[in-house]
């Protein structure tokens, strides 16, 4: 089947400082590129899956999601990147058609992590195994639709010293170890449907065509850069919940059930590469869990990931253009 969506990122982020703090020199930990451009171009995969499992059994539900090249830009801590899955990237056909918009927004303000999701797919396909046979086969779901809105805003204690932005945006460069604890709160919602049923049909003998969730609670983790021979890093991210939500099911019959409960989440990130004064190329994993409220015996989670390869080279704009570039220099300075 042909792809139809045409997958379009656009991801604004402002680089400020909100909170007064005693004077760090984060020169020493890393450097900053206030009127430098960085270009890149990089290849990304971003999906939205939905897990269930039930006593020995596990069902997997991912969609056929793109590989996408795209092109972006950051200046001035404002960031745009535009994406498409070309078909020549994307050979396999067995799978399915899904169709989706996949908002993922991770800015970076100093001392400040802020994670926006918008996750919209039509169309799943479910991966066999001990749950259906013992082939490598998989069973289409064209009809189920999963929806997501959620969102995570997080303190970052020692952004002097550790720099998310040298990681992810590559308008910074960190040049010496370090690393913060974080903590902040979290909300998602959403549901997962499909007329015909969740489950294969042979599997239950009353099977459910909805999931509603809601989920709201603190969320803490920790992140560390390590910086080998000064251009060569790795970052890893980790951080979790203790989300209280409730978890609807409602079932072919017509007949529903719901359970209130305390959960963890998780939020994870990991990025590698080289970083330099004019050049980075770096690899980085974002995943995002949210695991929900069990219900007759039935766990349902879904997984959010991104990951990407970025080629970044940083330039001087010219007069010209850092003329035209003149209106994000004022924008920043109103948002001081």
């Amino acid at each position: 089947m042909k792809y139809v969506f045409v997958l379009t990122l656009i991801s604004l982020t402002f680089h400020y400082s909100v909170l007064a703090q005693e004077p760090i020199d984060s020169t020493v930990y890393y450097k900053t590129y206030p009127d430098k451009l960085v270009l890149r171009t990089y290849m990304s995969r971003k999906y939205t899956g939905l897990g269930i499992k039930v006593a020995d059994e596990s069902y997997w539900y991912r969609p056929n999601s793109t590989l996408n090249m795209g092109l972006g830009a950051t200046y001035e801590g404002l960031t745009l990147n535009l994406a498409y899955g070309f078909g020549f990237l994307n050979p396999d056909k067995q799978r399915g058609d899904s169709k989706y918009f996949d908002l993922q927004a991770h800015a970076y303000p100093k001392n400040w992590v802020i994670d926006f999701f918008g996750q919209f797919y039509n169309g799943y396909y479910l991966l066999r195994g001990n749950t259906l046979d013992n082939n490598n086969e998989s069973r289409i779901f064209p009809d189920m639709k999963l929806r997501k809105v959620g969102a995570s805003v997080q303190y970052l204690f020692n952004g002097d010293k550790f720099s998310y932005r040298a990681a992810f945006l590559q308008n910074e460069w960190q040049k010496k170890s370090a690393g913060s604890f974080m903590a902040g709160a979290e909300v998602y919602g959403g549901q997962v449907r499909n007329a015909l049923g969740i489950l294969p049909s042979q599997s239950v003998p009353n099977n459910f065509d909805q999931i509603k969730y809601f989920e709201i609670g603190p969320n803490f983790g920790y992140a560390y850069s390590w910086i080998i021979k000064k251009h060569f890093f790795i970052t890893l991210s980790a951080a979790s919940s203790l989300s209280i939500g409730r978890t609807y099911f409602n079932y072919e019959d017509g007949t529903g059930n719901s359970n209130w409960s305390v959960r963890p989440n998780f939020l994870m990130r990991g990025f590698t590469g080289y970083n330099s004064d004019r050049w980075s190329l770096n690899v980085n994993y974002v995943y995002n869990q949210v695991n929900l409220a069990a219900v007759n015996g039935y766990k349902a989670n879904l997984g959010t990931g991104n990951y990407r390869l970025n080629l970044i080279y940083r330039i001087s704009p010219g007069p010209g253009l850092k003329k035209k570039l003149g209106l994000i220099d004022k924008l920043k300075n109103r948002l001081k």
